[in-house]
């Protein structure tokens, strides 16, 4: 299997303000034509450690990608570092300012000449065509080494990338193919999942397995490697059946799919309506459940009844009850899922109310301590969860917890049919 490096470069990739995207979609691409990316480097606008990097991931892998700094500007140094870092010269390419200058005129402007540098490029290297920006990528073969230098902007490197490089690394890389599968799992930590689990994944030696938690749920991901894709495919879903025969109800889905869309699966194929009723998660459920194309055959509509008396006043919730168990508690929970289903006159209404901090927790109640209500035609449900984390985390785990408690719910109406 071939190995590959990314280089994202940028001093503003340092900052906590700015993502390097580009990575993540690179890896995945690479990814899926056998191709294993073994490190992801971020190096500001410095020359030597630059130049550095380029030279070590050139020396170590096969395929080295680098994205951004090949603007015009002073701080755009990828153009010149990397040409140091191959041993080459950078070239002039009057085919390059004359399409620049044409491109600026389409604009309605001038070029500034500053943008002359990028008609420098590598000597040597292959220039690929940007047609969504003004900077030209470039791409040379170093002792039998794949060196691809693209634009940072994802919507001039993509393309450029598909086009371009990746028939290139796909050749190299021959007929291999990945296969790749993600079991989710709710209800159980990660080092129980992996307990459960286990004596099923080391039997397929073959197959790459990793256990992640990802702020309310257990990722099991596992890759297979093979040029045979559909027998791939086959033995990775015989492995995620066992899992699921293992763990039953916690997992909730093979394919990846996110909670809401598992959800939003379920009601559509039973034909039901939801409506939702939030406290601490402030229109967070809704949110989830209205991200996925086609909610409207199911979601009806939710209230964010923050106060005691939008409770009273929306949802129908008794003064009684706010005043003898409060807003968060199992009581309350119940009849703001039976309020908001009968206000929105739908077959089922789930409910959420609790702390989310940092601050309003008691001995009795401390932070974390979250209500889950169900209401259908049979009636309520509630379910009491103490959650850890910070304010964020609360409200994501709380509105996780609801709709898998409606999942779990569904399920068992679809066993009592």
């Amino acid at each position: 299997m071939l190995s590959a490096e990314i280089i994202a470069i940028g001093s503003e990739l340092l900052t906590p303000t700015r993502t390097d995207t580009n990575s993540l979609w690179l890896t995945e691409q690479l990814n899926n034509i056998g191709v294993e990316v073994m490190l992801k480097t971020i190096v500001g606008d410095d020359p030597a450690r630059l130049e550095e990097t380029v030279r070590d991931a050139l020396k170590r892998s096969e395929i080295v990608i680098t994205t951004g700094g090949l603007g015009p500007t002073e701080d755009d140094i990828t153009r010149a570092v990397a040409a140091n870092a191959v041993d080459r010269e950078l070239v002039y390419r009057e085919e390059l300012e004359i399409e620049l200058r044409e491109r600026f005129r389409r604009w309605g402007r001038e070029m500034p000449e500053i943008n002359k540098r990028q008609a420098f490029v590598i000597d040597g290297s292959e220039v690929l065509p940007n047609p969504n920006g003004s900077a030209v990528g470039m791409y040379i073969m170093i002792d039998g080494k794949h060196l691809a230098i693209f634009p940072g902007p994802p919507r001039e490197m993509r393309p450029m990338f598909e086009n371009f490089v990746l028939p290139k690394l796909k050749s190299s890389a021959g007929e291999v193919s990945v296969s790749r599968r993600v079991v989710k799992i709710s209800g159980m930590g990660e080092s129980a999942v992996d307990e459960a689990i286990a004596p099923i994944y080391v039997t397929y030696g073959s197959v790459q397995t990793s256990i992640l938690f990802n702020k309310s749920e257990v990722e099991v991901h596992l890759a297979l490697t093979s040029d045979d894709a559909a027998k791939a495919d086959e033995v990775l879903s015989e492995i995620a059946e066992k899992i699921v025969g293992k763990l039953g109800v916690a997992v909730f889905s093979t394919q990846g799919e996110s909670m809401e869309e598992v959800v939003g699966r379920m009601l559509t194929k039973s034909g039901s309506t939801l409506a939702v009723a939030e406290s601490c998660t402030g229109g967070l459920i809704g949110s989830r459940l209205t991200d996925v194309p086609g909610s409207s055959r199911y979601f009806i509509e939710g209230a964010v009844t923050y106060s005691n008396a939008a409770k009273v006043r929306m949802l129908g919730v008794s003064e009684q009850t706010l005043n003898d168990h409060g807003a968060v508690s199992a009581e309350t929970a119940g009849e703001m899922a039976s309020g908001m289903r009968e206000a929105a006159g739908t077959d089922y209404g789930i409910s959420v109310t609790g702390i989310a901090g940092p601050d309003g927790g008691t001995d009795e109640k401390p932070v974390g301590t979250v209500f889950v209500g169900f209401a259908d035609k049979n009636g309520t449900k509630t379910r009491k969860l103490t959650l850890p984390g910070d304010r964020y985390l609360i409200r994501w785990r709380s509105s996780q917890a609801a709709l898998d408690y409606l999942r779990r719910q569904l399920l068992k109406s679809q066993v009592h049919l």
